[in-house]
């Protein structure tokens, strides 16, 4: 006979969540670092009591906002390869639809996080209950039903022995390279209270570990011989070298075989910067070495990478006609992207076969000595844009040069929207494999101080530096006050452009007005006057305005000292970017207006189009 043992839904919910373990360099640990929790009366008597119970083998943290509270949890999963990662909890409505958003970022950059948002009450009979979005026309509809497209698994419990097949189901996906990513839990709040006799079998400790998959034997054979013909190899390093930590791989490889390497905005730091075969970013933020290199390449070998359209330079950046791309990726969706070759399986195992399938074939020395020149050439163009100024003003290449010199590459590097992730892509000289953060796959304004905090929370040994604009500080800045609660120290370097900097300059190059976007050029009475260091020690940060270069670097020294949080804040010019590198990016440009400027941008967008190699 199954043994059992009585347990209210929310209560056999965070008793799995403790058991479940992974390995990690041969250390057995849990699997769950925490759980993020807001909470109200969706969830507070349910799975707030539940995790009260549980408190000490399975952390519960508090935030001050449901959105910073996921990005935390995202950016943990992220720093830690998708290995290990969080639980974050809401009560429903807007509680629940605040997380919408991290859902979404999670699920375009692949990062296992699990929400669990309360629901509405199952047995319908307070109905509605506060917080609750009536759907005229069906009754079983919830605001949690916005997870459905941001999630890789859904389900609803509304009953509390289905929690049993769902968590199952959501260890699956949170644990599997190719379907990694959310899964959306909403709990009805009357059944996170109602009891069953669950089996003692499914809280059994169970260990998971990352699964890799080895190529086919098909698709090996013809990935090498594509590389084997090739004059002008070129290998895209993208973030799935780093979740299958396979940089070892990709540098054997690469070195045997004598092939250049770049990077995508999620790859970047797969190699060192200072690697000789490493060119750094590739695309619309690309360098001139890498760029130039993807222009004339050959066969393309695109690993752990999706291939979107600011790597790919909206269609046009690859311009050799006979190319050929081998799509090295776990997710087969990802892997016959632009009519490449599959090869379906983990980067380290793929690359390694590759490698050791090449056995000893080299590219033509004449394109690895080529691609040397290009990085030397590149190296001093950007010793240029970062060297020091005296401006009053200093462009955030600048900015990137003081905080490079002051705080080396030995360092986590953390960032999102705006311009900092084009020009930190291109000049930013990564270390370690994961020392260069970014979240620019759903490109999201606010993830950087919660995403410093749930880097920083993976990685509490190391230093977290993040660099922020003011946009997006004021979008999302709670999780500095979390920061010095926590006792987790981060150093942010905001720069003040005053104003949205990167759409005003995208907004001037398709021909648009200023409007908008810099604060002076929105409607206002009175121009704001933020006193964004005042704003940080409110929070409870050490605070300061730097008035140059020189001074963030004096403050930067000062900020490695300090013990609690630090807010650096810099004044910046809001019109220059680095015209070095890059590529052309398709934003469409109104076909018809009054106004001429819009008109010759136009013309010059058809243009530009021309080079697009449409399903190519």
């Amino acid at each position: 006979m199954t043994k059992t043992i009585r347990l209210t839904m929310a209560q056999a919910l965070t008793r799995f969540l403790a058991s479940q373990m992974t390995e990690i360099d041969g250390k057995k640990m849990p699997i769950f670092g925490g759980v993020w929790a807001i909470f109200g009366h969706g969830n507070v008597a349910g799975v707030g009591e539940a995790l009260y119970q549980v408190r000490d083998e399975l952390p519960t943290f508090r935030a001050h906002n449901e959105q910073a509270m996921a990005h935390a949890a995202i950016a943990y999963a992220k720093a830690n390869f998708r290995r290990r990662f969080m639980a974050t909890t809401s009560s429903i409505g807007p509680g629940a639809l605040n997380m919408v958003t991290a859902a979404a970022l999670a699920h375009v950059n692949r990062l296992p996080v699990l929400f669990l948002p309360g629901d509405v009450f199952a047995n319908r009979i307070p109905d509605p209950v506060l917080q609750q979005a009536e759907d005229f026309s069906d009754g079983t509809a919830t605001v949690n039903d916005c997870f459905k497209p941001v999630s890789r698994y859904f389900d609803r419990i509304t009953r509390p022995e289905q929690i049993i097949p769902a968590l199952n189901r959501a260890m699956q996906v949170l644990t599997d390279p190719a379907e990694c990513g959310p899964v959306t839990l909403a709990l009805c709040q009357d059944v996170q209270a109602e009891a069953y006799d669950y089996p003692e079998s499914f809280f059994a400790e169970r260990v998971w570990n990352q699964r890799r998959p080895r190529p086919d034997r098909r698709e090996l054979a013809a990935a090498v011989a594509a590389l084997k013909a090739a004059r002008k190899p070129l290998v895209i390093a993208g973030g799935g070298v780093l979740y299958s930590q396979a940089s070892d791989e990709l540098a054997k490889l690469v070195q045997g075989a004598g092939i250049p390497v770049c990077e995508t905005q999620g790859g970047k730091s797969s190699l060192p910067d200072d690697h000789p075969l490493n060119m750094a970013a590739v695309g619309v933020t690309g360098t001139s070495a890498a760029n130039r290199l993807a222009e004339e390449a050959d066969v393309v070998l695109a690993v752990g990478t999706r291939l979107q359209d600011f790597t790919t330079g909206s269609w046009a950046l690859f311009k050799n006609s006979g190319k050929t791309i081998i799509g090295l990726n776990v997710q087969p969706f990802d892997a016959g992207k632009h009519q490449a070759l599959p090869l379906v399986a983990d980067a380290a195992e793929g690359l390694a076969e590759l490698d050791a399938a090449l056995n000893g074939w080299k590219a033509p020395a004449a394109w690895t000595d080529n691609a040397a020149r290009g990085k030397k050439d590149w190296q001093a163009n950007a010793d240029k844009v970062t060297a020091s100024t005296n401006a009053a003003y200093p462009s955030d290449a600048q900015v990137i040069g003081a905080v490079q010199r002051a705080m080396g590459s030995g360092v986590i590097l953390l960032h999102a929207a705006g311009g900092l992730p084009g020009e930190l892509h291109k000049l930013w000289q990564a270390g370690a494999p994961g020392s260069y953060h970014a979240e620019y796959g759903f490109s999201t304004m606010g993830y950087e101080i919660a995403g410093g905090l749930g880097a920083k929370m993976a990685k509490p040994d190391e230093e977290v530096v993040v660099m922020i604009g003011d946009g997006s500080y004021l979008m999302l800045n709670s999780e500095i006050a979390t920061s010095v609660m926590l006792g987790l120290k981060l150093t942010i370097v905001l720069l003040d452009n005053r104003g949205y900097g990167c759409i005003n300059r995208l907004q001037m190059a398709t021909g648009g007005a200023n409007f908008n976007n810099l604060l002076k050029d929105a409607r206002h009475e009175i121009l704001p006057d933020i006193d964004f260091a005042a704003h940080a020690v409110s929070l409870g940060a050490i605070a300061e305005k730097v008035s140059s270069v020189a001074g963030l670097e004096t403050a930067l020294a000062q900020a490695k000292k300090n013990t609690r949080t630090t807010v650096l804040v810099i004044d910046t010019d809001p019109l220059v970017s680095t015209e070095a590198g890059g590529s052309w990016w398709d934003v469409a440009v109104p076909e018809v207006s009054t106004r001429p400027q819009v008109n010759a941008a136009r013309r010059a967008y058809d243009e530009k189009r021309q080079m697009q190699k449409i399903g190519d």
